[in-house]
């Protein structure tokens, strides 16, 4: 995979593929196999999203993104484990902000952040949500509380508060 600057930093993904099946045959619980195979063997994203498809039919479009090498063994598992006859994919390039990880007390216990990084300037805050999870469990107190915790002791406000 080409990129501008080391994987620790921002850097652009010149080499990623973006591929797309869509369904309507196939069960539920098959799509949730196979998204564990697709992300065991080296798929850096996958999700699906219900569509509808000729004559009205309800279905399940697959999206996932890998690194170009790795096309042979997405095409190899989707092939084998489910029911589709073709598969689209196509180049894309992506943007990755730089990332970095530190752990934030909270007065429950400490919490693991990913910070993304744009230009110098912590754009993103992501708790970490099992840390939250457990911390909101152990504590008998909402999620939101742990997470609202975290971002003020960063000094992050997020966009969807």
């Amino acid at each position: 995979m080409k990129s501008e600057l080391p994987p620790n930093h921002e850097h652009v993904d010149h080499d990623m593929v973006k591929m797309e099946v869509n369904y309507d045959d196939i069960s539920g619980e098959w799509l949730g196999y196979v998204m564990d195979l697709l992300l065991e063997n080296g798929a850096n994203d996958v999700f699906y999203t219900p569509i509808y498809m000729k004559k009205n039919r309800p279905g399940t479009m697959l999206q996932l993104l890998c690194a170009k090498e790795k096309i042979d063994r997405m095409k190899e598992i989707i092939f084998r484990e489910t029911t589709t006859l073709g598969i689209r994919y196509y180049p894309l390039t992506v943007h990755r902000l730089e990332r970095t990880f530190t752990q934030v007390p909270t007065e429950w216990g400490a919490v693991t952040v990913k910070l993304g990084i744009h230009n110098g300037e912590t754009v993103q805050c992501a708790p970490e949500f099992e840390d939250c999870k457990r911390i909101a469990q152990a504590n008998r107190i909402p999620i939101k509380s742990v997470y609202e915790q975290v971002w003020k002791s960063v000094g992050f406000l997020p966009t969807n508060s």
